[in-house]
């Protein structure tokens, strides 16, 4: 028997719901409050870590043209992180708001407020405690509660149960690796790094894909596309901001300008993770989110194809200019700019086809059945043969459990005899 079933969500009742609203409207309203507290704080680090002595002349060159002054680099620098806690918080607030009487739902919005605002951003609520040392455990505290609920969330969405079992005791493993990481940092008892660390993130990508793979349906299949999705295009965010660093920007010649575009860009894509489990949460069903999937990773891939085409075409053309004349030429920027417009199209549909036939099978697969069908169509005229034609396709197309055909039985028109 199928391990996939449809279980009705679990909902809270009576105080026990009372309970849990009273709760994390408490834990949302400290964690905001420490931030608004820290935000002075913070702004004062972020203006003594900028010493504008210590830039080099092309780094000063370039914050001076841009209009740039210390307290407009320490005001972005701490918009960025207090606006992504806002931001987690306005969409845990609205979960909350619309579903705080389902357990998974309340959970998430908890994991949201503690994760985004006291864990994902602790650098503000942390300038406060070290002004205010009987702040530190709180806000250390809330620090911990963000990072293994956010954990235990993949362990346990869309419906609130550890899928596999034994993913419980990973989430036990977790919360007890956690306590020397945050407390304790830089101790003998730090083990949560490096191997192990890689290993936790490969059980929640497990943990996930056995669920998608066996227990969800297809509501649940729906939620779980839109938080990996939101999650996935962060990480390929992150990791390409990262190639633009290391091999097109020079951070130690833009100096502060690159910090402030760099964590815009982190800033802009961990809000995505909100987003989408929001998303996941709440609407999940309205928008078809194989569509998003489908057009994402054909414009992604045609996009970093035609950028790497666009500037090896440069280079290579230029180097055939320069062995021939003795000197660049324009030329080779306008021959790659045509080559890459005349190539769009094609690249495009050959990366559509193939995407389609690795990622989308069954879909591909029926098209191309109802195309050939649609061309036999137009020159089929015996009904016997059009008739099993027809249930050939659609039971190739849709695969239903039983198919069947009934045609209407022609009457006499009133009047004939």
């Amino acid at each position: 028997m199928s391990a996939r079933t449809t279980q009705p969500p679990a909902t809270l009742h009576g105080r026990w719901l009372l309970l849990a609203r009273v709760t994390w409207v408490a834990f949302t309203a400290i964690v905001v409050g420490l931030h608004v507290a820290g935000i002075p704080y913070f702004y004062a680090h972020e203006i003594g870590n900028l010493n504008l002595g210590q830039l080099t002349s092309e780094q000063a060159r370039i914050f001076e043209n841009f209009g740039l002054t210390p307290e407009f680099y320490a005001a972005y620098t701490v918009a960025l992180p207090v606006g992504t806690m806002v931001v987690f918080t306005a969409i845990a607030t609205v979960i909350f708001w619309r579903k705080s009487d389902d357990r998974m739902a309340l959970f998430v919005a908890f994991t949201l407020v503690v994760f985004g605002g006291a864990a994902l951003t602790s650098d503000v609520p942390q300038t406060l405690a070290a002004a205010h040392p009987a702040l530190w455990f709180p806000v250390h505290l809330l620090d911990y509660l963000g990072q293994v609920a956010f954990v235990v969330f993949f362990y346990v969405f869309p419906n609130g149960r550890f899928v596999p079992r034994w993913t419980r005791w990973l989430a036990i493993a977790v919360a007890l690796l956690y306590v020397p990481n945050i407390f304790f940092p830089g101790s003998s008892l730090d083990l949560l790094g490096g191997t192990l660390f890689i290993g936790f993130l490969i059980s929640l990508v497990v943990a996930q894909a056995y669920r998608y793979r066996w227990v969800s349906d297809p509501a649940q299949r729906q939620q779980t596309k839109w938080v990996v999705f939101g999650v996935a295009v962060a990480l390929v965010g992150f990791a390409t901001l990262l190639a633009f660093a290391n091999f097109v920007l020079s951070p130690e010649t833009m100096g502060p300008l690159a910090e402030m575009a760099a964590e815009t860009f982190v800033y802009g894509f961990i809000v995505l993770i909100p987003l989408s489990i929001g998303v996941a949460i709440l609407r999940s069903g309205l928008y078809e989110i194989d569509i998003i999937i489908n057009s994402t990773l054909v414009y992604g891939s045609l996009t970093v194809l035609l950028i790497a085409m666009y500037f090896g075409g440069i280079v290579l053309l230029q180097s055939a200019f320069v062995a021939l004349t003795g000197q660049q030429s324009t030329l080779a920027v306008v021959a790659s700019t045509l080559l890459i417009a005349a190539l769009f199209n094609p690249l495009r549909r050959r990366i559509q086809s193939f995407i389609d036939r690795r990622f989308y099978r069954n879909k591909y697969d029926a098209r191309k059945t109802l195309e050939a069908f649609s061309a036999s169509l137009r020159n089929e005229t015996d009904l016997n043969a059009l008739s099993d034609d027809l249930v050939g396709v659609v039971r190739e197309t849709m695969q239903p459990a039983h198919v069947s055909l009934w045609l209407r039985p022609e009457t006499t028109s009133e009047g004939e005899y």
